[in-house]
């Protein structure tokens, strides 16, 4: 499991994290919850960017490597190709956008 940090382009609040897991064939966006509404809003970039990668039958690893890759950005943040990281699973990065 890899994920990566999404940074508000405004302030450098992380907003989020995009991770993907190819155990799983699983892949999604987690908003931060100390970052507010932009936090869920930005998710819907993500989100779409995760889905049509989905469809195009590629795995959840290549599809975060594609973003990180293409720079385009979300609706209020940016993608941080430097915060690229491993996690044990989902849940764990569940958590750190819950602050836990």
């Amino acid at each position: 499991m890899r994920y990566f940090e999404v940074a508000d382009r405004e302030n450098g609040l992380v907003l989020g994290y995009v991770w993907a897991g190819d155990e799983d064939d699983a892949a999604a966006w987690e908003p931060r919850q100390a970052a507010g509404p932009r936090a869920l809003m930005e998710g819907l970039g993500w989100f779409n960017r995760l889905e049509k990668a989905k469809g195009r039958g590629i795995r959840p690893s290549q599809a975060i490597e594609e973003m990180l890759a293409e720079p385009a950005t979300g609706k209020f943040g940016r993608a941080l190709p430097e915060s690229l990281t491993d996690a044990p699973n989902a849940a764990a990065v569940k958590a750190l956008a819950k602050g836990d």
